[in-house]
């Protein structure tokens, strides 16, 4: 078999073992940046049953800032006081604790749904920055406590939150008959609520997220041969969009969802193709005789870039997305492979080889410099957040492999891990 088709299948066919579809992450920050900014998180008042508050927003907040890495936040037991009204903040307390910015906030139930209200001040200055006030049913508390998450990031650092967005991943478990089932699942970008989307006792691979967040294209091999399906998320109804013979495999969604890219070998050696969603119509992009695969999409549609060795060794190239010439993109290192467009089309992260260790790195697209980030042996799947902040990838810790994430200066680094087992393939949502 060809070594860069081994390659590809040796990063998508991993042994690896994991838990049920009932675990969740753990989030281990392994490095920060020096310069986080203080803040305090003051607990939310509660008004409603003697039950308690369904989900603690102020912990769920505090956690996704602290996750950032930008921000240092106030253990609860070091706060001199804990105010949940205006009228009761005392900023010089605030001050002599270093805090730089405070948030307070309640949630009060009112006939089974909640409103939850909060506001941001800026404690040396003395004043409100923001106040903000949303009403949910029960069960989107926790999304509510994202939300704001998300303003109180945008409103302090300028840019979009994305701790509202959610994550598709594939684990295996291995079972008492030397089986395993595999499953393709959706969590909430800090792990939490996973939901089982596809599961099979033949290998999930490539998941792509569609870009208004409806639906996922994976690959299966439920029917002992590649396929690739589209399945809505909302309904688990699921549409088979290529089955030829050879290989069916890493579809991509455009921009604007009406095509999908995707690798196929039905004329002879993999190329890649653009599926119109809409009439079915199938185009044939490249037209190599060495393996062209991984398509991702610029942000604009016009141009698809992918991995090929048709120069000897896996190379990036770009080729215009209704076909034309290909040109090549990457020169320094061994292998580059697996590029992902950043959101504003800026920069290509990939995984970049170098002697046999394969890291994540990002290229700028205008000056075509490589700035490799990650330090493993072995990390795969770099997935941009849609801020473009940070990249989300696959990873060895020991002899176990986990999902991880970078800044894209590499300044800020984390583990997602399980509390047991593996996890590959990660994939951030739009």
């Amino acid at each position: 078999m060809h070594i860069l088709l081994r390659r590809i299948l040796l990063i998508s066919l991993v042994v690896f073992y994991a838990p049920t579809s009932r675990s969740e992450l753990v989030i281990e920050i392994t490095k920060g940046v020096e310069t986080a900014v203080p803040i305090a998180i003051v607990p939310f008042g509660w008004q409603g049953g003697a039950a308690g508050m369904p989900v603690n927003i102020s912990s769920v907040v505090q956690a996704d800032l602290k996750r950032s890495g930008l921000f240092k936040t106030l253990a609860e037991r070091d706060m001199f006081t804990r105010p949940t009204e205006v009228a009761k903040v005392k900023f010089r307390n605030w001050k002599a604790l270093g805090q730089e910015y405070l948030v307070i906030g309640q949630v009060n139930e009112v006939e089974g749904r909640y409103q939850v209200q909060f506001q941001v001040f800026d404690v040396y200055k003395g004043e409100q920055l923001l106040g903000y006030r949303l009403t949910v049913p029960a069960k989107d508390l926790r999304r509510a406590a994202h939300h704001v998450s998300d303003l109180v990031y945008q409103k302090l650092t300028g840019k979009k939150g994305v701790f509202s967005t959610r994550i598709a991943y594939v684990t295996s478990t291995a079972l008492p008959n030397n089986k395993k089932n595999y499953k393709l699942l959706v969590a909430d970008a800090d792990g939490f609520n996973p939901k089982t989307i596809a599961s099979s006792f033949e290998p999930l691979m490539s998941p792509s997220w569609s870009p208004d967040g409806k639906k996922l294209a994976y690959v299966s091999f439920e029917n002992k041969r590649a396929a690739i399906y589209i399945q809505m998320l909302a309904t688990g109804k699921r549409e088979k969009i290529a089955a030829y013979k050879g290989i069916n495999g890493a579809p991509a969604f455009s921009p604007d969802g009406s095509r999908l890219a995707l690798t196929l070998s039905k004329d002879g050696s993999p190329d890649i193709y653009v599926l119109n969603l809409q009439n079915k119509l199938l185009m044939k992009v490249t037209k190599s005789y060495g393996i062209d695969t991984e398509p991702t999409w610029s942000p604009d549609g016009k141009t698809i870039v992918y991995t090929s060795d048709r120069g000897g060794k896996p190379q990036l190239y770009s080729i215009p997305s209704m076909g034309g010439q290909a040109r090549r993109l990457t020169f320094a290192g061994d292998y580059n492979a697996r590029g992902r467009f950043s959101p504003d089309g800026k920069s290509i992260a990939m995984v970049h080889a170098n002697r046999g260790d394969y890291r994540i790195a990002v290229m700028d697209m205008a000056t075509r410099t490589i700035n490799v980030l990650t330090a493993g042996r072995y990390d795969e799947s770099p997935s941009f957040s849609p801020n473009g902040d940070m990249i989300l990838y696959a990873a060895r810790k020991g002899k176990r492999g986990v999902l991880s994430a970078v800044s894209i200066d590499g300044r800020m680094q984390q583990n997602l891990a399980f509390d047991s087992g593996e996890v590959r393939e990660p994939a951030w949502s739009p």
